[in-house]
Parts: structure tokens; sequence; C-alpha cells
């Protein structure tokens, strides 16, 4: 029996999951005249670009800052194409400093600059014996970025087995290059934001990721659910439907292809083909038949996930923050590379400080969110309590409680050492941990990122969007990279498989030249 509201006719296109990944690719399809469900199984729709409110204010879940945003750059054509560009709100963090690197016991505050050149010579105020190294470094993440053509926009396949990038951890290779160790510290010190690992993340994770905010860097003023906002009426306005309180189960097959997929109360949804952006292992979970080799099935469930995060969501009080138009990345240990793998007595060894812009207050930053890495075991003995329907739980009880407020104390102490300025202006607090996101982003164990890519064996890593299952797909954060930036692309990569290669990106080509 199909859901009250749903359609009686089959949709085109079923999309699990209403994250950046899944509403970019029920974009793409309705767009090309296909009929489009996007089923999500919490209330808000966006996964990463879910807001919520604290006193009066607005935070981010996941989505704090984008890069490549300014005029013809990779990003704002694909979200020219999506017809963002006109519809978002956005700030453009400091040119001279959009991430400031720290460490403890420095009292300088490292810059990574927007603009190839401005990178380089922000750096060489710091690092003046340096400036060979520093523009070679820039040199091979353009070297990188040019040999992923979807990055760019443009059509044309690259054979990647062999190349050089995927066999070289970040760390290792930023050491050939760079001589000063302090130097080479600063170069890695935003990883945070791909969860770099030594000794495992590939060179090319680090140089995608870390040149699209070199190109430019945007925060979204008032949140950045205005993207998913965005997104979703537009699907609807081309006649896509999305469900939410809409949780996939299994799917249920006629021979070899997947007819529906049954949700949690029991209801099924029908379909001629299925993209899954949800979990990878969920996903895997959700064919109980034998349609997907039982190799194929152990090999996704043996990818081990990126690490989660706690987080500290601070209220300022009011006009007592001026703007803080950058984002921080400051270590209390020398290995930038090594704070995944931290030690629970010295925890947290690294933290991240985004702030935020609001349109009614623009002067004065009225919240921040301090994140710290957490591994998702530090909160097991609670998994078996949720906080989203339909497994609600009323609280966790108050050794969690208690778990929580000594660790965001933690965090805030060491926030405190390194900027001073912020003792005594927050109003209040509250917690996310590795719970929250497996709860509210989906992933089962909280991971940021999804698959850990490992140079080690660079292969195993990549999966491709088409499955075993003739009409089942994936898209998400897990098909190549994770982002804004990646995960936009990776819609691209799916629908391409299913509109055919080049016509589509030939299409957006056209569109936003």
């Amino acid at each position: 029996m199909l859901l009250l509201g749903f359609d009686m006719a089959k949709y085109d296109a079923v999309i699990i999951g209403s994250g950046m990944g899944g509403l970019t690719t029920a974009y793409i399809l309705a767009k090309e005249g296909m009929k489009v469900c996007v089923l999500e199984k919490n209330r808000q729709v966006g996964g990463s670009l879910q807001i919520f409110s604290r006193d009066k204010t607005i935070f981010d879940t996941g989505v704090h800052y984008i890069g490549g945003l300014d005029e013809g750059q990779n990003l704002n054509r694909y979200f020219k194409y999506f017809g963002l560009m006109d519809a978002l709100k956005l700030q453009k963090l400091d040119e001279n400093g959009y991430d400031l690197i720290s460490f403890k016991g420095d009292p300088n505050n490292y810059p990574h600059a927007q603009g190839y050149a401005n990178f380089v010579e922000q750096l060489c105020k710091f690092f003046p014996k340096e400036r060979a190294s520093i523009q070679l470094y820039i040199d091979k993440i353009r070297e990188v970025c040019k040999a992923f053509p979807l990055y760019n926009l443009e059509t044309g396949k690259k054979d990647f087995e062999n190349a050089w990038y995927l066999s070289v951890d970040s760390r290792t290779f930023i050491e050939s290059i760079v001589s000063d160790e302090k130097l080479r510290r600063v170069l890695g010190g935003s990883n945070m934001l791909y969860a770099g690992l030594e000794g495992k993340t590939p060179f090319y994770v680090h140089a995608l990721v870390v040149n699209s905010y070199i190109e430019s860097s945007y925060r979204c003023i008032d949140g950045s659910s205005q993207i998913a906002k965005h997104l979703s009426n537009a699907i609807k306005n081309m006649g896509g439907e999305i469900f939410n309180y809409s949780e996939a189960k299994t799917f249920h097959f006629s021979g070899d292809e997947i007819e529906s997929v049954e949700l949690t109360n029991g209801e099924r949804v029908e379909g001629k083909m299925f993209i899954s952006a949800i979990d990878l292992a969920k996903t895997i979970d959700m064919v109980e038949g034998p349609q997907l080799r039982a190799a194929y099935k152990n090999r996704i469930k043996s990818l081990d996930n990126s690490i989660s995060s706690f987080i500290v969501n601070a209220v300022a009080h009011e006009n007592t923050v001026p703007h803080i138009n950058y984002n921080i990345y400051h270590y209390t240990i020398d290995n930038v590379w090594s704070s995944p793998n931290y030690n629970l007595e010295t925890w947290p060894e690294t933290i991240g400080l985004f702030g935020t812009t609001s349109s009614k207050n623009p002067g004065f930053t009225e919240n921040f969110t301090v994140m710290a890495y957490m591994r998702y075991e530090e909160c097991k003995k609670w998994e078996n309590t949720f906080q989203t329907k339909p497994h609600f739980t009323e609280g966790r009880g108050e050794d969690y409680e208690a778990f929580k407020i000594e660790k965001a104390e933690k965090i805030l102490n060491v926030l405190y050492e390194r900027m001073p300025s912020l003792k005594g202006t927050i109003k209040s607090y509250t917690c996310a941990t590795p719970l929250t996101y497996r709860d509210y982003i989906g992933s089962r164990d909280g991971t940021l990122y999804g698959v850990i890519k490992d140079y080690n064996e660079p292969m195993k890593s990549f999966i491709t969007p088409r499955t075993k299952v003739k009409n089942l797909f994936l898209t998400g954060q897990n098909i190549n990279l994770h982002g804004v930036m990646g995960v936009t692309v990776n819609s691209f990569v799916t629908c391409s498989e299913i509109l055919g290669y080049p016509y589509l990106i030939e299409k957006v080509i056209k569109e936003t030249s």
C-alpha cells in the first residue's frame, strides 16, 4: 500500500535522503522532466544544511562556509544551474585570512588567504624565506584540481588509477616540498575540513578541498538552510514531491530490479529507479535478498568511516563579540595530522571555531560553534536512545548530560586560552555529540565525512554510483568527495550515469557560460 499523499503512479526516480546530495540529484532529474520523489526520515530536509535556533539566534549544523563561489568559479557555475546564486544571502570571509591556524604557546595567527597570489603573499609575511615552497605548494594544488574534469565543469574523462596524487598521503607530500616544520603544520592546519589522517589521507583530497576555499570563501547569512529551501521549492515547482517522516527500511524486488521501497510504517513507494543518498551500509542492508553479492556487501561494510565530532553551540550576550569574519583552527599539540587519533587525557587536541553572520546584527557575532573530534565509542553506552522519530526517547539520561557538560567545559577552556576576549561573553550553550549527528544527519556512527579515503588502497574507497542492481544508484558524500562542492559534483556523476555523459555536463556548461 502506498503512503497517503503519494501518487498512485510509479515515480521515475525515488531519492532516499534529502541532504545536499539527495536534493541536487532530485533537482537535476526533475529539470530533465522526470517525476521524482524525495524521502526524508526527519522533520527537516537538508541533512547538514539544516539549521536550528537557540535564544533567538540561528545555528548551522554542518555547513559553516563554502568555497568556489566567485564569478566563473566551479561552485558558482553549478549553483547558477540550480538557480542558487540569485537566491542566496552571502558574506565573503576575510580575504587576507578566511582561516587562521594557531598553536598553543605561539602568539601568531597564520592565515590561509583567498586568491592564489594572495595566499602566497600573506604566508610570506611569516615565512619570507619559504616563498618558493609556498608557490610550489599552490602549483601542485592547482595541478591536481585540473585533473578532475567535473570539479572544473569540463567534459572528458581521466585515468586516475596510476595518478601520483592518489598514491601519496597529504602529510608526506607537503613534507616533501616544504622544509620549514612550522609552515608544514600551517599548510595542513585546516585538515579538520576533511578529517585528515597521517599515513592515510591522499593528497588529492587535501587539494580538492583546500583549493575551493583558496579560490573564494563565503558564509551563508542567516544560515545554510536557504540552500535546502531553494532546492526543495524548485523541485516542487517542477512537479517533484518531498515527504518528511518517511524513513526507508527495505527494498522489494520484482526479479532482479527494485519495485518499491518499504517505509518504517509498513507502507511502500513504487518507482522505476531508486537513488540512495544515505549511509552506504544502511543502503546495502535494505537489499535483503541475493541481488547484491555477499562480497560486495562485505566490501562496503568493511570501509572505515571518518571520525565524528563534539560541538559546543554558544550564544553570545548581545553586542559583546565583534563580528568574526574568519574561522580558526587551533592546536594544543604539534602534530596537526594526529588529532582524529586523540588521547583522552589530552582531549581536545584540536578545536575549530566558526562564527555566524546575522542580517539583523551584522556588526556582531550573535553565536558561534566550537568543534572538536570525538569518536563514536565515547557515546556508545547511550546508542539505544534516539532524538528523532520513529524511535524518539525522552532523554538520554543524567549521566549523558553530565558527560556533555564535562566535555564542553574542556573545549571552552582551550577556546578561552586561545581567545581570552571571549571569556564572559557566552550567554548559553548547547552541545551535539556523535549521537546527534547519527540521529539528524543519518550516518550510523555520526561520521562527519563518510568513508575514509586511504592512499594505501586508493581504489578501495572509490564508490561508483551504479550498483549491481540495475535500477539502484548511489549519490552523496561517499561518491568521490564530501562537502558542498564534493556532493554537488557527485550528484552530477550519478545523474550522468542515468542521463548520459557528457550530455548533462555540456548542458550545464551552456547554461552557465
